[in-house]
């Protein structure tokens, strides 16, 4: 993989404008109003103020004609709010989508305008967080989730992983031979009894628990796990929300003190809480730091 960059970072204008004043407040302020006319907004896209040239290119009604310059502005924040602006062409897309910055790329996914052919060239990138972010897609064509299904990267596999929708994929990556692969399916709610018998069976600890903590299982399958040889798994039962009364009542007889007092006092919410996220979509805190975007660390 490619090493990420962060190029393309804010201007020599940002912070600190070229004019200064009530002429930049004003500036912004008639970039931000919904009553500007199309034609200023277009002028304001060549204004000396990064915040200015930003407050345009986020905004939909903005003319694709102010749009276009401003996927090549060399304020990275610029190029951002472009990616995520819902009213960017495709073609503006395509061409963020390969954006010398990862937090422009990052922002192209989340984008609903975000269409077959953009995804086609996040399935080849060498950024592994754009392939990522890809494979949590909700309405992934098959020959693109087949194609994720062999990457290179078991982060992506996993991703896939716990969000698809597909049967088809779901089977394939249950004989993944990473770990965290079969980890993932097991967080997918959408995976079905008899696959979730199997990863009941699975000789990693980490499958096993993850299983009992996302997804509701048969008596049979709970009989089998409320006895599991792991304390990992048998307290990762304890606390989950999926297990019902007469098992956490059984594990509060656990051997293990640990396990035996986690089930006692336990306090399950009523209903069992999504563990399924919505897909990250390159959102960062402000600032430039370089954190990943939302969701977990790994």
């Amino acid at each position: 993989m490619g090493k990420q960059q962060d190029v393309g970072g804010p201007d020599r204008h940002s912070g600190s404008d070229t004019t200064t004043g009530d002429s930049a407040d004003a500036r912004l302020a008639l970039a931000q109003d919904p009553a500007t006319p199309q034609m200023t907004l277009f002028e304001l896209a060549s204004d000396p103020s990064a915040v200015v040239r930003k407050a345009v290119a986020a905004r939909a009604d903005a003319p694709a004609q102010a749009l276009r310059p401003l996927t090549r502005d060399f304020d990275r924040q610029v190029r951002e709010a472009v990616a995520r602006n819902p009213s960017t062409s495709v073609g503006n897309l395509l061409r963020l989508v390969k954006d010398a910055d990862r937090w422009v790329r990052w922002a192209v996914a989340g984008n609903p305008a975000c269409d077959e052919s953009i995804r086609r060239v996040m399935s080849e990138a060498s950024d592994k967080e754009l392939r990522g972010l890809l494979a949590e897609t909700r309405e992934l064509e098959p020959e693109l989730a087949a194609r994720l299904i062999d990457d290179v990267s078991p982060e992506v596999r996993e991703r896939l992983a716990t969000h698809t929708h597909d049967p088809d994929v779901i089977t394939a990556l249950m004989a993944d031979r990473t770990a965290r692969v079969r980890k993932g399916v097991a967080r997918n709610p959408r995976t079905t009894a008899e696959q979730r018998s199997a990863l009941a069976q699975d000789p990693v600890v980490d499958v096993r628990a993850a299983l009992v903590r996302s997804v509701e299982l048969t008596e049979a399958d709970l009989e089998h796990l409320v006895n599991d040889r792991s304390v990992q798994v048998r307290l990762a039962m304890a606390t989950s929300e999926f297990i019902p009364p007469h098992i956490r009542q059984a594990l509060g007889r656990d051997p293990d003190e640990m396990v035996a007092d986690a089930a006692r006092n336990s306090r399950p919410t009523a209903g069992n809480s999504p563990v399924i996220q919505a897909p990250r979509v390159g959102h960062r805190r402000s600032g430039t730091g370089p954190g990943r975007p939302g969701g977990t660390a790994r």
